[in-house]
């Protein structure tokens, strides 16, 4: 019984503010109510801001943005009565006339960057850390004008600090005032992890640029940082490759059905105002049969798709050869090609599900195989080498999946990233070989579970991943679960992956919201100890899921309207255990 009722008072502790997703490090607040003034301006103060304003148009964006959430967001206060009770309040309270943008002065980087520029960083070179202060009538010094501050030490910091101030801000019902509750409220925040993703397949199902470009604000709403965009695979290719537009021409689902060089662009760059980086994937030498479309000397094992089963995961069959020069010359010049087109120093070559009874009826990888006295891992690893020093000599770091550091034995560079999927029992395993970790793992955060199977003859059948992964489930993911203390600094981060098999532009923000939110906090809010609380996250995550709704964002409903007014009155009270 002591437990629940410690429980029950930091449920009551943490309720009021209950808009801010994902939760900050630092918050203290009042009991005041401030409202915005009519007037109300984001405005850059300080030299550093002031004298490189024409260069940094993706702040000003920012700012542009978030003025336009603050007028158009209209959110009312999820409880009884949707916030009309607090009308008297609001009424009466004093004006916050503007929130300064303020940067930090800073001795290790005086010069002032964009923040698609402090997005493509190194992750350990990355500063999203901001302060946010907003004052209250018996704060204001003098009972001059109220205005609040945002001060970050980057720009990518006041991007994230903007978010928060958005989601602090309510409406009257029926088009009244905007106002902010608890003040006067300070934040101290920052991520605990650098690496906060979604990961969405493009191959399996096409999705508009429109859905991309929805996508990367609903991820700036959560404060994601990285789009894990797996670009390609076996189904379909369609990535436009500059060295080889051949294969997007002929390996796509059709020609509307194609990311062109300007839509790569677009993407790339409207992710980096958001302060999103773009990690790239293109998965080989497994996933690749859509290359036997323009070049079929490449592939194994191509067209044997009425033997599936046995030479792929999925449909179709087809996977690039080992020990052919002129096979290994294109991979390399493939990836080369394709990370040239985007800023972010990481790049993910894949490796997963390779199919050895593929090459093990290849004649020109069983000849490389005799002609060299070599294993299949050996071909493998000769592979590997070569296309991430390509990768590395272009200024990339490679990201693979766990097979590759698990289950085969082949040789990686210590500085490669393992992305561990699979299971997340396989974590540990990872980190004792030493590599840096990105927690992928099918058991807490693949978002297309649970679906039932979809092939034909076993249709309706479970899926292999199955159940479906609810937010709670999600939440409850401990980053450190099996690490040693020393370990810790392997770990990265983590992200929110969708395949879709079953998933495509007609339910891509029902299956990805609010859920991939939750994988948010999972790496923005807890860097170490004690397990996360799904009571109290409930109310807040019902408050992003509500705004995201209101800004475009399809996200599906957690409860029932009636619990989503009533805080914990849906709660059901766990059984002690005897």
């Amino acid at each position: 019984m002591k437990i629940y009722l410690i429980a029950s008072v930091l449920v009551l502790l943490l309720e009021p503010v209950k808009g801010l997703w994902p939760a900050p490090q630092e918050l203290e607040r009042g009991k005041d109510v401030i409202r915005l003034a009519e007037e109300f301006d984001i405005t850059l103060k300080g030299s550093a801001l002031l004298e490189n304003a024409a260069y940094l148009g993706d702040l000003m964006d920012g700012v542009k943005r978030t003025h336009e959430y603050l007028i158009n967001d209209n959110l009312q206060r999820l409880v009884v009565g949707r916030g009309e009770s607090d009308r008297s309040l609001v009424n009466a309270a004093p004006e916050l006339v503007g929130l300064n943008l303020v940067l930090a002065d800073s001795e290790w980087s005086p010069i002032v960057l964009s923040v698609t520029e402090e997005a493509h960083k190194l992750y350990e070179d990355q500063d999203e850390s901001y302060t946010l202060n907003i004052p209250s009538n018996s704060t204001s010094a003098n009972g001059g004008a109220l205005l609040a501050t945002l001060s970050a030490n980057t720009t990518l910091g006041l991007i994230r600090g903007l978010q928060t101030f958005s989601q602090l801000v309510y409406t009257l019902p029926s088009g009244g005032y905007r106002y902010i509750i608890n003040t006067p409220i300070s934040i101290r925040d920052a991520p605990a992890f650098s690496h906060r993703a979604f990961m969405l397949d493009t191959s399996r199902a096409w999705f508009p640029v429109d859905d991309i470009l929805r996508t990367l604000d609903a991820m700036s709403w959560a404060k994601l940082n990285v789009l894990h965009w797996h670009a390609t695979d076996s189904q379909s290719w369609p990535l436009f490759i500059p060295a080889f537009p051949e294969l997007s021409q002929h390996g796509a689902y059709s020609s509307s059905q194609t990311y062109s060089r300007s839509d790569i662009t677009f993407i790339r760059e409207y992710a980096g105002s958001l302060g999103i980086t773009i990690l790239l994937e293109i998965d080989i030498p497994g996933h690749t049969a859509s290359i036997g479309e323009s070049h079929p000397e490449y592939i194994a094992c191509r067209g044997k798709d009425d033997k599936w089963e046995r030479f792929a995961v999925e449909p179709p069959t087809g996977q690039l050869k080992l020990g052919d020069p002129a096979t290994q010359a294109f991979a390399e010049e493939l990836v080369k090609s394709a990370s040239d087109m985007m800023s972010s120093p990481y790049f993910s070559t894949g490796g997963d599900e390779i199919n050895d009874a593929c090459y093990e009826q290849d004649l020109t990888t069983t000849s490389a195989l005799l002609n060299g006295n070599a294993t299949l891992d050996e071909l493998l690893s000769t592979f590997v080498e070569g296309v991430h020093h390509r990768l590395r000599a272009a200024g990339k770091t490679s990201v693979v999946w766990e097979e590759m550091a698990l289950n085969r034995n082949i040789k990686l560079a210590n500085d490669t990233i393992v992305t561990v999927w699979i299971s997340s029992a396989n974590v540990r395993a990872v980190a004792d070989k030493g590599h840096r970790i990105i927690h992928a793992a099918s058991d807490y955060f693949y978002l297309d579970c649970g679906a039932g199977g979809w092939v034909g003859k076993r249709g309706g059948s479970n899926s292999w991943c199955d159940p479906f992964k609810s937010w709670q489930k999600i939440y409850s993911f401990d980053p450190f679960a099996s690490l040693d203390e020393l370990q810790h600094s392997q770990v990265l981060g983590g992200e929110a992956l969708l395949w879709t098999e079953q998933a495509g532009p007609e339910n891509l923000d029902s299956i990805a919201w609010p859920r991939a939110a939750a994988a948010a906090e999972v790496f923005w809010s807890r860097s170490s100890g004690g397990a996360r609380n799904a009571t109290e996250a409930l109310p807040r995550l019902h408050d992003w899921r509500y705004r995201a709704v209101n800004r475009g964002v399809g996200a599906v409903r957690l409860q029932p309207e009636w619990c989503a007014l009533r805080p914990h009155a849906c709660d059901v009270e766990e059984k002690e255990e005897h």
